[in-house]
């Protein structure tokens, strides 16, 4: 019997996941396993169309200019990847831009929204969607999508590859109308990518359950003010069902421990610096407009109780274990 090429692939891909799922389980695992699944490109040629659409994206976003929040998100970041299962190394940047939202490239350019950072009251949730967005590329859907849809012409692939967070985003901002066929596995990923991400997440050491927290503040803003996610929520909403099987996940697949990071001092002082930022903005545009209204919020506003600025230790979650 001869397989067609479609066929072979769906094959190997299942045959993959089939003898992959024990360590797929299993954090302990992390960089001993491979999570990408059958894929048709290479690393450098993913590497390659990642560097060319991170080049796009720069072109045509604003780019955070201030070199502290800049280097934070980087240096967190590459923390994150180091305890993942990526085997390229990363560049995270930050977009100038209030919509909450982060997203992946092929090759391990992410790029995070400064609404992001304003909306995570915690180092811990805004490792959460980092690690979501690493997973998306330690598992290297955007080339596994593009086999899957059989395309052959690398002129095509940038239809394809900007799937995942920050798809819809800049499919906008590039004027580029994406027939969703090229979306179908979207959901697919985006639940493997929590899967991945919640393990990325134990590994550097932070609470699990800020993914859990994250998805709540995530739905709680767009209830309270639509349009402030970017819109590719709508291809895998924040539904009681994800959050459910997050919950399950972390009491199965996930050690319990004494201790977990939740909180830092110098997120909250990075925090507080963008969120100054951006006060001053809304100051000065208040000055060219003097009928409209002042806004005034102090810098730290918005941060946990108990959040100090004063260079102290990260902010420690202890739980007790259940026998």
């Amino acid at each position: 019997m001869r397989l067609g090429w479609a066929s072979a692939v769906l094959l190997v891909a299942s045959l993959t996941a089939a003898f992959g799922d024990d360590k797929k389980s299993d954090p302990g695992q992390i960089g001993n396993r491979d999570v990408g699944g059958f894929n048709c490109y290479s690393i450098e040629k993913e590497i390659a169309m990642g560097k060319q659409l991170a080049g796009e994206v720069q072109r045509q976003a604003k780019l955070m200019d201030d070199p502290i929040v800049t280097e934070y998100v980087n240096r967190m970041g590459q923390n994150l990847a180091r305890n993942s299962d990526a085997k390229v190394p990363f560049t995270f940047q930050v977009i100038d831009d209030p919509t909450l939202n982060a997203f992946a490239l092929p090759g391990g350019f992410v790029f995070v929204n400064t609404g992001l950072l304003t909306a995570a009251e915690t180092e811990a949730e805004m490792a959460s969607a980092m690690a979501h967005e690493i997973a998306h590329v330690a598992a290297r859907h955007m080339t596994r999508q593009a086999c899957r849809a059989q395309v052959a012409n690398i002129a095509t692939l940038p239809l394809i590859l900007l799937g995942g967070w920050g798809g819809y985003a800049i499919r906008q901002a590039a004027g580029v109308a994406i027939p969703m066929t090229f979306l179908s596995f979207s959901r697919g990923f985006e639940a493997e990518a929590d899967y991945l991400g919640l393990q990325y997440l134990y590994a550097a050491g932070y609470d699990p359950t800020a993914s859990i927290d994250m998805f709540e503040k995530m739905t709680s803003l767009e209830k309270r003010k639509p349009g402030a996610i970017a819109k590719v929520f709508s291809s895998h909403p924040m539904n009681d069902d994800r959050l459910t099987k997050t919950q399950a996940e972390i009491q199965k697949i996930l050690p319990q421990r004494a201790e977990y990071v939740v909180n830092t001092s110098e997120y909250v002082e990075v925090r507080g610096r963008l969120l100054a930022i951006e006060n001053q903005r809304k100051l000065r545009s208040m000055e060219k407009d003097p009928t409209g209204p002042v806004l005034r919020r102090s810098p730290g506003s918005g941060a946990p109780a108990g959040d100090s600025s004063d260079g102290g230790p990260p902010t420690i979650k202890r739980r007790d274990f259940v026998e």
